[in-house]
């Protein structure tokens, strides 16, 4: 779905999906069939991954020093106040719920894209 509202929003940044938390650390420390993976500006975290879930995944990129600068957005089905609280413990930059309707799901990108790529000043890579 986020890959579509990407394409339908014609957001130019380039986007990479991997299937699960435990890729998803693989991807951003480039091991395996990562090894050419690029460092991403922005992540887009949901929670709710296989093998390792989206809470474990933030955990590992903020308290690693290579990655602990790459913005966390997580964008998740969840609307579960500890879900929210932990989320923010462990350092993400902004909690968002996904909506199920498509088109505001696009209307949330656009505003993540605006917001992240438009108005903030991050870090290089």
């Amino acid at each position: 779905m986020t890959r579509e509202a990407f394409e339908d929003n014609k957001v130019a940044n380039n986007l990479h999906v991997v299937s699960d938390g435990a890729k998803a650390l693989e991807f951003l420390r480039r091991e395996g069939d990562y090894a050419d993976a690029p460092t991403p500006d922005l992540i887009l975290l949901d929670l709710n991954l296989p093998r390792k879930d989206g809470r474990e995944v933030l955990s590992e990129i903020k308290n690693d020093p290579a990655l602990r600068t790459i913005p966390v957005v997580v964008l998740t089905t969840s609307e579960a106040q500890e879900d929210v609280v932990r989320s923010y413990s462990l350092h993400a930059n902004a909690y968002v719920t996904k909506p199920v309707d498509f088109e505001r799901f696009i209307a949330v990108v656009r505003q993540i894209d605006d917001f992240f790529v438009s108005v903030v000043k991050l870090p290089r890579h």
